[in-house]
């Protein structure tokens, strides 16, 4: 894979399935150089073995697709060219779809009721005077901003106080009745005075003109009504099963600015007071989820635990709760220790009347698995692959996923087995050789299996290779296919790629073996795995070494040429360089460093980049983005300097306009970029065939 088949990299959305089985609708996004973003079309993909996938939609990019339950409707999210998402529905047979929503910051989330008449959705409401809300007043002129609590940034959404996500209730028109149009001539004239202009035409005409026109256009929509009010974020939102409630999920307790706590609460569909729902037994808690049982007769959520402070959030496995929904005390249904849950792009899916889906990091895998109210479970989908998404129906259960050989991909999951029903990354293979990593395991010194793979090149070799390290602390390298693997195997650079201790998917213990201890086993972890993969192939060139990595990768590969000096050269990408400044720059500084470092000088000191940056000679390129507050570029800046100023060759390259997730999700154009510049600088020092 090359750097210019970005475009070819499909990303396919969980997917939404029509009561009756016998379809699913999935979203199939892609970066597109021409238009500089990200476009992509619903498609619709049958059950039945004789029909094909076919699009669905032709808009510049729609996603998030979700049936009504009588299954009359599609309702989705549409985004033009340059402008934000907003809700629309169109028939579920087919026809014109039709935008509910005109959100100034355009809709995040959306549910449907259960009777199928409205919509609760998510979106980012300003305070008056911000973001374009008044006329003529730019970013740079908007009043200032008095802050007061820790939280108010947050990478990639900017600052939150002043345009909290609020939640609102939209009745959804009857589709086949006759559309309405905004009036025109006379009519519009009739609607509002002409412009004071002497002249009666000219700019102030104009502009009477076109505001008119955009209010009449704005009152064909249905009126929304604001469900939530707090100036805090409300997401997760659903209704109860008898479509009475709305639930979600907020953080508004007292001093919600001091600790991670987040909690579950419901309000009335009609509006009102939004209420606690909290177990009887239940700790301090982070939730990321809920959901009301088909049935009504549970609560699922699911939550990380956050200890006595609130804020001891390290390698804290998600687990899966549930509670009756009249109250009571909560069950755990997840083994802690060694599942780790997530709710998939979809949600927390519900499947029978008392169960639920939801998806297990797992070794480097991620698994599907059935969860009942009662207890039970069962594993639905595992081995080599990364289910992203999955919802049934009518008997059936698509399941969407990503694997070695596709960026993604819809199946059918029938007798135990998946059955293919979509190959969206035919023309990825067929344009760009795709590498199927070799799949390694290395005993690090003190004896701890460290899993991996190996991404080798064509040819015999001895290849360079490029040790690269995740980010997170608290991720996974997986078996899908990693757009950044192929383009450096084809580049010429055997890959490798492993899940040092403080990693997920392999425990919690495995996880927070490097609180209050980051670059000790981890650092040997990574390591080790290096010298297992150089003595077990010959393909493997020894002494044309490099390192690379982002967020805390980027801070494990700074901290590695501070010690080791064995790499040729090292690429240092968006990273945490420095706890102490982190503190107060980045939006999770107030409590993120000091919970995997310790707060003190001693243990910052000694866990710092910053501080044993003078020991590094490693030639280095410093990658950072303008707007990434995650890791704010001051990280980076100064780390370069400081490599320039010790006689450390050294250069910085900077994105504009982009923020922590410019790998995965910044401008096709920069990703390109960053590409050519990375394999720029690996053959700068670490020259092949492929990459002279």
């Amino acid at each position: 894979m090359k750097p210019e088949h970005l475009p070819l990299l499909k990303s396919v959305s969980a997917p939404a399935v029509h009561p009756d089985g016998s379809r699913a609708v999935v979203s199939v996004v892609r970066p597109d150089f021409d238009a500089d973003t990200y476009v992509g079309q619903l498609w619709t993909v049958p059950l039945d073995p004789e029909k094909l996938p076919r699009r669905l939609t032709r808009g510049f990019r729609d996603t998030s697709p979700a049936f009504s339950p009588d299954g009359l409707v599609l309702a989705f999210l549409r985004a033009t060219a340059g402008g934000s998402p907003q809700l629309y529905v169109v028939e579920a047979a087919g026809g014109e779809p039709q935008v509910l929503t005109n959100a100034k910051l355009g809709v995040s989330s959306f549910a449907w009721s259960p009777d199928s008449h409205s919509i609760v959705f998510g979106a980012r409401t300003p305070d008056d005077g911000r973001y374009g809300t008044l006329d003529g007043v730019s970013a740079g002129a908007e009043d200032a901003r008095l802050i007061t609590d820790y939280q108010y940034r947050m990478n990639g959404v900017g600052y939150t106080a002043d345009k909290p996500l609020q939640l609102f209730i939209v009745d959804v028109p009857e589709l086949d009745d006759e559309p309405r149009v905004p009036p025109v001539g006379r009519a519009l004239k009739n609607r509002k005075p002409a412009a004071k202009d002497p002249a009666g035409s000219g700019p102030a005409a104009d502009a009477e003109a076109h505001e008119a026109a955009d209010a009449a256009a704005g009152d064909l929509l249905p009126a929304p009504r604001q469900l939530t009010f707090t100036a805090a974020d409300h997401c997760g939102e659903s209704f109860s099963a008898d479509g009475q409630s709305v639930y979600f999920i907020a953080a508004l307790h007292e001093g919600s600015d001091r600790d991670l706590e987040a909690g579950v609460y419901r309000v009335a569909a009609s509006g009102g007071e939004p209420e606690s729902v909290k177990a009887a037994n239940s700790g301090r808690q982070t939730v990321g989820a809920a959901r009301q049982s088909k049935n009504g007769k549970w609560l699922f959520y699911t939550a990380q635990e956050l200890g006595e402070s609130g804020q001891d959030f390290v390698a804290r496995n998600t687990a899966l709760y549930v509670m009756p929904a009249e109250g009571g005390e909560a069950t755990v249904l997840s083994d802690v220790e060694t599942m780790d849950l997530t709710e998939g792009a979809g949600g927390l899916e519900l499947r029978g009347p008392d169960s639920v889906l939801l998806l297990n990091n797992a070794q480097g895998t991620v698994e599907l698995l059935e969860f009942g109210a009662t207890g039970n479970h069962s594993l639905l989908v595992h081995g080599d692959r990364v289910v992203t998404g999955a919802a049934s129906a009518g008997g059936s259960l698509f399941v969407s996923f990503c694997d070695a050989a596709t960026a993604g991909d819809v199946a059918a999951l029938e007798d135990g087995q998946l059955r293919l029903l979509t190959d969206f990354s035919a023309e990825l293979r067929l344009r760009a050789e795709i590498i199927e990593p070799r799949e390694l395991t290395f005993d690090a010194a003190d004896g701890y299996p460290v899993h991996g793979w190996l991404v080798l090149p064509p040819g015999k070799g001895p290849h360079p290779v490029l040790l690269n390290i995740h980010g997170g602390p608290f991720s996974q390298y997986t078996v899908a296919l990693f757009d950044e693997a192929q383009v450096y195997a084809a580049a010429g650079y055997a890959v490798l790629m492993c899940n040092p201790r403080g990693s997920a998917g392999y425990g919690q213990s495995h996880g927070r073996a490097i609180k209050e201890k980051m670059g000790t086993v981890d650092m040997q972890d990574v390591l080790s795995f290096l010298d297992g993969a150089l003595a077990k192939f010959q393909e493997l060139d020894g002494g044309a070494l490099g390192i690379m990595g982002g967020s805390y990768g980027g801070y494990l590969t700074a901290w590695t040429i501070s010690q080791d000096h064995r790499f040729k050269a090292a690429i240092v990408e968006r990273g945490f360089l420095d706890p102490v400044s982190f503190v107060g720059s980045s939006d999770i500084g107030w409590f993120f460093g000091g919970e995997y470092t310790g707060t003190s000088a001693e243990q910052m000191a000694a866990q710092s980049p910053m501080a044993t940056i003078r020991t590094v000679r490693t030639p280095s390129l410093v990658i950072h983005s303008e707007d990434d507050l995650r890791c704010p570029v001051e990280q980076g800046q100064r780390y370069f300097t400081a490599l320039k100023q010790q006689g450390v060759d050294a250069a910085f390259l900077v994105f504009p306009g982009e923020n922590h997730e410019l790998s995965r999700s910044g401008t096709p154009h920069h990703r390109k970029q960053r590409f050519e510049e990375i394999l720029r600088w690996w053959a700068r020092y670490l020259p092949t065939k492929a990459n002279p």
